[in-house]
């Protein structure tokens, strides 16, 4: 059994940071105390110096692109990012050709993770108008949640059959995640752009298109069936202030029907970026304004938004140049989620026991993922080394996603991640990835 000692960490866990060695025995963490000694001659000691050391990062909200869309990314190359950005575990969208609406379906990505990937995985079932049976039938021991589309960001996985979407509410015991955008209301902005601008419309009307009354109509009436209903609802990529207004703060988040999240980008930029990013920031939702921005802080901070993750969606940088109707929406981010949330402790605008608790211990305790997500004896060692004070820029060379760009490029960040380790194994040390994996496929405790 491979036997791994941390030395001289500070460690981040239960919104306290404090100093202390782990010890882990294959998988698992068996021992945290203020200092262990080597059990044995064969005890791999990693000295971290200091620097602190987080729990693998668990991101509830990504699209691999396999299969179908591999030219885009893959498991692999995806994975590996992942990684390299201190996420251990994923939860990956339905979203792909085919779509993930069957068992089936299903069963062939779980397949491909299994042989490729190189953090813990895990795939969303994906909601139609006609597969409810289908999604009765899913094991909930095994998939995390049924992802809804209720605006057409993937084309025919729009959800629009409101009846449907009642039975759906009523019936299924998963957890379920939505994409809130009122597609009418999409529509009709869109065709006044198009009346407006023709073909050049310019990339700083993606927000006035899909704007926040597209948002709020959406989620507003979404968390109302649910409230109804009793659905455990997750609504994903919050992106308006309005929109905050419709959660609350609960002394548990196990006692929280209905939840929420933001993703990095709404977090970071502002509809001020369209001039120099353009297509490069184009994502559903938009990135909206500043105040929306600080709105999402405000609700983070307070807790009534619950999770952040990243949305990484790639596409080809020959995809993101056409003109706006044609080039899409979505980028790749998992490789510097991790390291942008740290630049605003930095600025000391969250603390890192913050980043902690909404990157890693909250979607453990939203997914009901056991022995994850935590620094806790009996626990997973999926682990995450970060020294904060080792600036690096990003640039096309060190970037591992498979579409080689990204919105952050050219940005310094002020730490690093140094090591991640996956179940108890380094499969990512300074810009490398180590090619022998160690994922397992998650499993939810319900």
């Amino acid at each position: 059994m491979k036997k791994t000692l941390i030395k001289n960490a500070r460690i981040v866990t239960d919104m306290k940071v404090f100093d202390g060695d782990i010890y882990i025995e294959g998988d698992t963490i068996v021992e945290i105390a203020d200092s262990i000694s080597a059990k044995s001659g064969d005890t791999s000691i990693i000295d971290v110096e200091g620097k602190y050391v987080l729990p693998g990062v668990i991101d509830d909200q990504v699209h691999f692109r396999e299969p179908g869309l591999t030219h885009k990314g893959d498991i692999a190359s995806e994975s590996a990012a992942a990684v390299a950005g201190g996420i251990t575990s994923y939860m990956e969208m339905p979203n792909t050709i085919p779509q993930t609406t069957s068992m089936e379906e299903w069963q062939k990505k779980m397949d491909i993770a299994a042989r490729d990937s190189y953090a813990n995985y895990a795939f969303m079932l994906g909601g139609t108008n006609d597969n409810l049976e289908e999604i009765l039938k899913a094991d909930t021991s095994r998939i995390p949640a049924l992802k809804l589309f209720l605006g057409s960001s993937t084309g025919n996985m729009l959800v629009d059959d409101v009846e449907v979407l009642k039975k759906i509410f009523s019936k299924v015991k998963l957890r379920i995640a939505l994409h809130c955008e009122d597609e009418g209301t999409i529509k009709a902005n869109l065709q006044k752009a198009i009346d407006k601008y023709g073909e050049d419309i310019p990339f700083d009307q993606h927000p006035v298109i899909r704007d926040v009354e597209a948002c709020y109509k959406s989620s507003s009436q979404a968390i109302k069936l649910a409230q109804k209903t009793g659905a455990r609802i997750h609504v994903f990529h919050l992106s308006t202030g309005k929109e905050t207004a419709l959660f609350e703060k609960k002394a548990s988040l196990k006692d929280k029907q209905i939840t929420s999240e933001v993703c990095i980008h709404h977090l970071w930029f502002t509809d001020e970026d369209y001039a120099s990013k353009g297509s490069k920031i184009k994502w559903n939702p938009a990135v909206k304004s500043v105040d929306d921005r600080e709105q999402l802080w405000k609700a983070l901070l307070d807790d009534r938004i619950d999770v952040i993750a990243t949305d990484h969606a790639p596409h080809t940088l020959e995809e993101k140049s056409n003109k706006y109707l044609k080039a899409p929406s979505g980028g790749p981010l998992v490789q510097h989620a991790l390291t942008a949330m740290l630049q605003f402790v930095h600025q000391e605008r969250i603390t890192i026991e913050k980043v902690v608790q909404k990157m890693c211990h909250n979607p453990a305790i939203l997914f009901d993922i056991p022995d994850r997500g935590f620094i806790r004896e009996g626990f997973k060692a999926d682990l995450v080394v970060v020294d904060t004070n080792n600036p690096w820029t990003v640039t096309k060379e060190n970037i591992l996603a498979k579409c080689g760009w990204s919105p952050f490029e050219g940005v310094t960040f002020k730490s690093r991640i140094s090591h991640t380790l996956v179940n108890g194994h380094v499969v990512y040390q300074n810009f490398k990835v180590n090619e022998n994996k160690a994922a397992q496929a998650l499993t939810f405790k319900r």
